[in-house]
């Protein structure tokens, strides 16, 4: 037991859950008994609360331990997240802006709550609500095994489930600041975490490389390693078969980033339009960090470290790279506080997106189909049971596997959030694609992704199906005929099910037009996608 590094990230733990409880008590309204106070804050987030909550929101477990993990085991297909999101935040600066714009004056809580009012069709918000909160899933398991990979460096490493218990601690206090507080709680919090981590990489990128010989012998390390390895796809440049997977993955994950349902929330709960426009100029400095954050990954080779061994499992928890890389190389006394950044910037992203899940479930289902005529204060009450359902779920979904590489189960969600794109951020400029087309190419679209997604193996990881999201194109099967027999080159395989979502959308679309078939009715119009903050006759915040 690393008893320094415990007390070091206890006190720090502590401060986090006393913030916790004391942000119902922030910016309070009146009372949390409604949505847009408990789900999102009262809508009236600032430039600098926006900043640090969507950066909480974002920047999480899968920056601080998947990437760099990804970049110690496989090399430079790990630095696929510089540019996506370098591209992610141009890509979608326009389209949030029409999102919060008719969200505000519409009250809209949710993505599917505009798809609902775009379509007139609750069976397709269904679809849309259902998706984020799966997608949302694997990506709370994912904080978790950030923080277990932690608690696993200080010593919590038992097995069965014993092994387990410190982490449920850690989530029962979670779920409990986060039903009294709601978005409060993260937002508040997102602060410490911040400057937590922002002092650790930057004191990380310059003490260890310095310690190390500096970067060429940090470089020519992870080459010699990669070069000793039998995949050809590994190594600190990329191969001729991972390029296009390279491509596509930044791409599609910066497609994805914003119609995650807990990305939306963060930027519902701003207070305007000009806010936001700050941010999404602003925010690609995080990814100034996340390239350093990244790099410690090669680092780890450099310096000998090794994983730490899961006793539950008997297998090496490549998870445990940077916790461990830390111990290694630091003082006690500051791998604590690295600990920390790391085990609560998975609290704050996971408790943003229990939020954002359960307010899909209290809108989008328990509304529409449960209690039709459920109060605002019933709304909320249903949110923060949900919310507490929703983090179980994904301690249990993380005690049931073992994640070698935490960042399939990112990728993965990845692949399954994507198939919403069409009905959310393409409805948000047109309703040409008929919403019969919409749930065809969703039906297609996630079918095909997971049947494509059950097929690759990870042998490495001793798995034979969700393995991963690269696939060979060889592996491409449209009914028998196989256009890239014999090509080892790979894709993202959430592209792959996207392009068959949207052309499936658009036939049936064509179909669907040719016999008239009834499109749905659109309680939105044209002036709802750009109001702002100051405008008249404004929807009231917590209004029915």
């Amino acid at each position: 037991m690393q008893w320094v590094e415990l007390i070091v990230f206890g006190a720090l733990f502590l401060l986090v859950t006393v913030l916790g409880f004391v942000a119902s008590r922030w910016r309070a309204a009146a009372n949390l008994d409604h949505l847009d106070e408990w789900g999102l804050g009262g809508r009236k987030f600032g430039s600098w609360i926006t900043w640090f909550l969507i950066g909480g929101d974002l920047y999480t477990a899968y920056t601080f331990v998947a990437v760099p993990a990804l970049l110690f085991g496989a090399g430079a297909m790990g630095f696929f997240a510089l540019p996506y999101t370098v591209i992610a935040y141009p890509l979608v600066f326009l389209p949030l802006l029409r999102l919060w714009s008719v969200s505000r004056a519409r009250g809209y809580v949710t993505p599917a709550d505009f798809v609902r009012g775009r379509y007139g069709s609750s069976i397709l918000a269904l679809l849309v609500a259902v998706t984020g909160i799966v997608a949302t899933m694997p990506y709370i398991a994912l904080q978790l095994v950030g923080l277990e990979a932690v608690l696993r460096s200080m010593g919590f490493n038992g097995a069965g489930f014993l092994g387990h218990l410190p982490l449920l601690i850690a989530f029962v206090v979670l779920a409990l600041y986060t039903y009294q507080s709601g978005l409060r709680a993260p937002a508040l919090i997102a602060f410490v975490k911040d400057i937590l981590i922002y002092v650790v990489i930057l004191v990380a990128v310059i003490y260890l490389p310095a310690k190390l010989g500096g970067w060429g012998e940090i470089f020519g390390a992870a080459e010699a390693k990669f070069e000793a390895t039998p995949s050809p796809n590994d190594g600190v440049l990329l191969g001729g078969n991972n390029q296009l997977q390279y491509a596509t993955l930044a791409f599609g994950s910066a497609l994805a980033l914003f119609l995650y349902p807990h990305a939306a929330t963060g930027v519902l709960a701003s207070r305007g339009r000009d806010v936001l426009k700050r941010n999404m100029s602003a925010l690609p400095a995080y990814s100034v960090v996340l390239g350093f954050l990244a790099l410690l990954g090669f680092i780890a080779i450099a310096a000998g470290t090794k994983p730490i061994t899961n006793n539950a499992t008997g297998r090496p928890d490549g998870n445990t790279i940077v916790p461990q890389l830390f111990s290694d190389m630091f003082p006690s006394w500051f791998t604590g506080i690295a600990y920390a950044a790391i085990g609560i910037g998975a609290l704050v992203p996971a408790a943003i997106m229990s939020i954002a899940a359960a307010n899909l479930w209290t809108r989008n289902v328990y509304k529409e189909f449960i209690r039709k005529g459920a109060t605002p204060k019933q709304e909320a009450k249903q949110a923060k049971l949900a919310s507490l359902i929703v983090k179980f779920g994904a301690v249990l979904f993380i005690v049931g596997i073992d994640p070698q590489y935490a960042i399939d189960l990112q990728l993965i969600g990845g692949v399954i959030i994507l198939q919403t794109l069409p009905a959310v951020a393409i409805a948000l400029y047109t309703r040409w694609l008929h919403r019969w087309g919409l749930v065809a190419g969703w039906f297609v679209g996630l079918g095909w992704g997971l049947v494509l997604l059950y097929s690759i193996p990870n042998p490495a990881a001793g798995k034979e199906h969700f393995g991963g999201s690269a696939l060979a194109l060889d592996k491409l099967n449209l009914f028998g005929w196989q256009p890239f027999a014999g090509s080892q080159v790979q894709i993202y395989v959430g592209i792959v099910a996207l392009v068959a979502n949207l052309l499936v959308a658009v036939v049936v679309t064509v179909i669907a037009r040719r016999l008239k078939i009834f499109n749905g009715t659109d309680t939105t119009n044209g002036p709802d996608y750009h109001v702002d903050e100051h405008d008249e006759n404004l929807r009231p915040i917590g209004a029915h």
